[in-house]
């Protein structure tokens, strides 16, 4: 299972954000539909083996976790609306400390960055990381953040990760991930020994 978690520091914590502003008022809601598009799709399908988190940090009611679960997910569509959509409805239902399910395969739940890094291990994608051509073996689960850096408390929570670079010039989170799934496959197909 391949794994991303995308930190959204301002991305709203509630479904009242509107569909027609995700840059503005929904706290640059944008960036992490194209993240969750670079994780999932293809030319004509969808990758099964792909989990994608979202942890938002933004207000009025952080923090909150998504999840989208590529086996099950269903209503996806290859536009940021339709991302945003299934993340609305998700941020419209009521949530404890367990996921629960808001529509196939879109999950949400309270708790943010530390309570996922206790579950998963992650590595973090950095310019000054290990190159994802050169490296022996990538990882399964990749964290990035979003426009913004990660904090001071952030960088102090993945202290001491490994980190992996797509090369050598800052890209944004979804190119980033899309360029990491282009070697995953390339070398899962052969292509790459």
């Amino acid at each position: 299972m391949k794994r991303f978690a995308v930190v959204g520091h301002l991305a709203a914590t509630s479904g009242a954000f509107s569909l027609n502003d995700l840059a503005g008022s929904a706290g640059r809601m944008d960036v992490l539909c194209r993240c969750i598009n670079s994780s999932f799709f293809l030319s004509h399908d969808l990758r099964r083996d792909v989990e994608c988190y979202l942890v938002l940090c933004g207000e009025p009611d952080p923090e909150k976790t998504i999840l989208f679960r590529g086996s099950e997910v269903r209503y996806l569509s290859p536009d940021e609306r339709s991302s945003a959509a299934l993340i609305k409805k998700a941020l419209s239902i009521p949530c404890g400390d367990e996921f629960r399910e808001s529509t196939p395969g879109v999950f949400v739940r309270r708790g943010g960055l530390s309570r996922l890094l206790a579950e998963i291990p992650f590595a973090v994608l950095d310019e000054a990381g290990e190159d994802v051509r050169t490296a022996q073996a990538l990882p399964e689960a990749c964290l990035l953040s979003d426009h913004h850096n990660f904090t001071a408390g952030e960088q102090a929570m993945i202290e001491g990760y490994p980190r992996y670079s797509v090369g050598p010039r800052s890209l944004h989170a979804d190119h980033a991930i899309t360029v990491l799934l282009n070697e995953m496959d390339r070398r899962e197909s052969g292509w790459i020994s």
